[in-house]
């Protein structure tokens, strides 16, 4: 998949974020642990995301990972989407989705709008 998103549109994603991180701080912090996790796993942003929507994951499911890996995974993603607040966040990402779980995750993380300009391609 290829996603193209503009400066202001991430820009605006930024700073709900922000907002998100101020207002539930909880949330914020079970969500940015969730996407360290991922990162450390190799996992796909968009198996992170497919999860966190409650959308079908299985096309960016791991495939050569251990399933004790991808329960601990799981069981690790359940902690933020039982936090009562889980809809402010599915809220945002529904909002600039076009930016992509990618993007919106690495936003979270510290990363720039700028950083974060131009395509990029999603390996499926």
């Amino acid at each position: 998949m290829i996603t193209l998103v503009s400066h202001n549109e991430l820009k605006a994603a930024k700073e709900e974020l922000e907002n998100i991180e101020r207002s539930f701080p909880d949330l914020y912090e079970k969500w940015v642990h969730i996407i360290n996790l991922t990162r450390a796993l190799q996992f796909k942003y968009q198996y992170m995301g497919t999860l966190i929507m409650n959308e079908d994951c299985r096309r960016y499911a791991p495939e050569f990972c251990q399933e004790s890996v991808v329960r601990l995974y799981k069981s690790e993603l359940e902690k933020l989407t039982a936090d009562e607040n889980i809809d402010t966040l599915r809220e945002m990402i529904s909002k600039f989705n076009n930016a992509g779980y990618a993007k919106i995750s690495l936003l979270a993380i510290g990363r720039s709008p700028e950083s974060l300009m131009g395509t990029s391609a999603i390996i499926n």
